[in-house]
């Protein structure tokens, strides 16, 4: 019994030793952090979302408080009024951002034109591993939702067409969706922007009209009507420059002039630009 009160004395010695050590060890080479960075962090949205570049808010709290070259205006879920706070607080200036908004460029809902029926994880990653996925359209929307599982602000879900829409009101245009897609069929365009290309097919006019009867056919019309040469043809797809479009045309010429009508106002509702496409 003696033994067992010895080993447990020993024990319990050894354990408060320890513990004086590393309370003295804490005390002594604990690194005081700039009261600062709280501040700014406790302006962040904490969307924990990784846009600025760093590894959370608190991360890059840390790195504009303290690093001289990181800038107060990375927060993209915050925009302008948290980039103004950031910015007064570390007294750097910040530069204006530009909104912007996720922006899905497939119109053609997943259950149509499928190579076979997909049963399995229902990730867009997992089933694309699959020969490309289950559409025929190479480059179209999958339609498992991985973009609104990584979106974190609810800005996204999935419609009755089986294509992810986005709530506007709720996109902080953070890019996390448009990284969680394996198509690359979400892209990050200005708020302000007059046109967007409702396609992302790459593929040549007669390959997707075989697929899809309101995909970009790469004729180029689009491209011949712009006078302002805000519109390029890259890989069989256009392609609109926002920055020339928003500053130099009110009245977007190029819309009328697209045969299957993929060109089409980005302010508008997608739902009804759909419906008026197909029944062109």
């Amino acid at each position: 019994m003696m033994i067992f009160i010895v080993i447990i004395a020993v024990m319990a010695s050894v354990g408060l030793i320890f513990g004086l050590v590393l309370a003295f060890a804490n005390k002594k080479l604990a690194v005081e952090m700039n009261p600062l960075i709280h501040v700014v962090e406790d302006i962040l949205p904490k969307g924990q979302c990784g846009a600025c570049g760093f590894a959370g808010c608190q991360a890059y709290a840390e790195a504009v408080v303290l690093d001289k070259d990181v800038a107060p205006n990375l927060c993209i879920p915050g925009k302008k009024a948290v980039a103004d706070q950031v910015a007064k607080l570390t007294g750097k200036a910040a530069d204006d951002l530009e909104p912007r908004y996720a922006f899905v460029k497939c119109w053609q809902a997943p259950a149509g034109n499928s190579k076979y029926v997909y049963d399995g994880v229902d990730n867009c990653w997992a089933a694309a591993l699959l020969q490309g996925g289950p559409k025929e359209c190479a480059y179209g929307c999958i339609g498992l939702g991985s973009c609104v599982s990584a979106c974190v602000f609810d800005a996204l879900h999935i419609g009755e067409d089986g294509l992810p829409k986005v709530n506007r009101k709720n996109c902080t245009g953070c890019g996390k969706c448009a990284e969680a897609c394996p198509k690359s069929v979400i892209s990050m365009i200005p708020v302000n922007a007059h046109v967007a290309v409702h396609c992302n097919s790459k593929k040549k006019g007669a390959e997707v009209r075989k697929v899809c009867k309101i995909g970009c056919i790469a004729c180029g019309a689009c491209v011949k009507s712009c006078p302002y040469d805000a519109i390029t043809m890259v890989d069989n797809l256009a392609v609109v420059n926002s920055a020339i479009c928003v500053e130099k045309c009110d009245d977007p010429v190029c819309m009328e002039k697209c045969p299957t009508k993929v060109l089409q106002s980005y302010m508008l509702d997608p739902n009804a630009l759909l419906k008026k496409a197909i029944n062109q």
